[in-house]
């Protein structure tokens, strides 16, 4: 590890900083557009179903990819990728009626935005081991987390505001230019390219999803992960289906739960910036576990609003505790040569488990109620952790 390291680290949370608000703004305004030009709930679906898919499909080969070419040049060149496919989308929604055929074009335009993600995600996450000493990594992925949900939190009000003032082929601009400005810091970083491997991708797949079932420690964080991201729908992802029951079906109560979690979850990763952690990365994991299960079932049984709130940026601070335990356990428990393909099974955890969780959860929250399944999911984090 290079004595300078604090410069290529700093360069390069830049730089995916920088991409990230870009892809989020984008994305965000895609979705918003469809919404008001359609007011269609099986257009929303399509669009948010075509934002994750296509990323679990491709995150294995993603993660072969990372072990294999320099992950600098991987990063660079999906994000370069995604800005020369949005860039053709900018020179011809003027030549697009509006309607069924510019939305039928946007969502194809999801859906490469999506592939990108899950060929570049696997590689940055096994970048981090090239870069930061292994002492060292939990505060740097606490303060890539915090730095994560503050991009989170403004990126949706930025593509309002531009949405407003401008038009949806204004706003796919700041796409392309943010991923030039990514770029470039980014090639600043210098990283030490990956050994060269000639193995065919199927037996290198093979080989990785072998390896995470062979090492007990790496598998077991896997599937904590997924059953972590399905058990966050409840109390997570139907929030706002919670609040509106409970509380009233007011945008001010939408907007201050969602500012609550985000809230938090920068919170959170301020405080495993600054902490670091117990001293046994397995004990950040496990308290991170508990107390996500115990707000879990605590914002279920919240009687008033301001308490809720309270809970909800509290809940943020232990989401974003786990995913930083288990993103720092992983980039010190894998191997070096398997890093790319690790993270490539844990973008497809997030990506798939999280709509799995929908397709169950979503359907049930017609049935009972929500805040018994908050209850059941919290106690299931519980015995995880125990």
């Amino acid at each position: 590890m290079k004595k300078n390291w604090k410069c290529d680290a700093a360069l390069f949370l830049i730089s995916q900083s920088v991409t990230l608000f870009g892809s989020t703004l984008v994305q965000m305004a895609i979705v918003w557009y469809a919404t008001v030009a359609t007011g269609s709930g099986a257009w929303v679906a399509a669009f948010s179903v075509c934002s994750y898919l296509p990323q679990f499909a491709v995150s294995f080969i993603g993660g072969v990819w990372a072990d294999r070419f320099p992950r600098k040049r991987l990063i660079a060149g999906a994000d370069l990728g995604i800005a020369g496919v949005t860039l053709v989308m900018i020179l011809l929604m003027p030549l697009l009626a509006e309607g069924v055929a510019l939305l039928s074009v946007l969502l194809v335009l999801s859906m490469i935005r999506s592939v990108g993600a899950g060929l570049q995600t696997p590689a940055v996450n096994a970048t981090v081991p090239l870069l930061v000493p292994e002492d060292k990594r939990m505060r740097f992925n606490g303060m890539n987390a915090a730095v994560q949900s503050a991009v989170q939190f403004v990126a949706p009000a930025a593509a309002g505001a531009v949405l407003i003032s401008g038009t949806l082929r204004s706003t796919l601009w700041i796409d392309v230019a943010t991923a030039a400005v990514g770029v470039a810091v980014l090639l600043c970083v210098s990283l030490p390219a990956p050994e060269k491997k000639q193995d065919a991708l199927w037996p290198a797949l093979r080989a990785g999803v072998s390896y995470a079932v062979r090492d007990r420690t790496v598998g077991r964080l896997l599937a904590v992960y997924g059953a972590f991201v399905f058990f966050c729908v409840p109390g997570g992802f139907l929030a706002g289906l919670h609040v509106s029951r409970v509380f009233g079906d007011s945008y001010e109560y939408l907007t201050a739960t969602e500012l609550a979690g985000f809230a938090g979850m920068a919170a959170g990763g301020l405080l495993m910036g600054l902490w670091g952690g117990f001293a046994r990365k397995e004990h950040t994991l496990l308290a991170g576990l508990a107390a996500f299960g115990t707000l879990s079932i605590l914002l279920g049984y919240s009687a008033r609003f301001d308490i809720y709130l309270g809970v909800m940026a509290l809940y943020g601070v232990a989401l974003t505790t786990v995913q930083t335990a288990v993103s720092t356990l992983l980039q010190t428990r894998s191997a070096p040569a398997m890093q790319g393909r690790v993270f490539g099974l844990m973008g497809a955890a997030y990506s798939g488990c999280m709509p799995l969780g929908m397709a169950v959860f979503g359907p049930l929250a017609d049935r009972l109620p929500l805040r018994c399944m908050m209850a059941v999911s919290g106690a299931a984090l519980l015995l995880m952790a125990g």
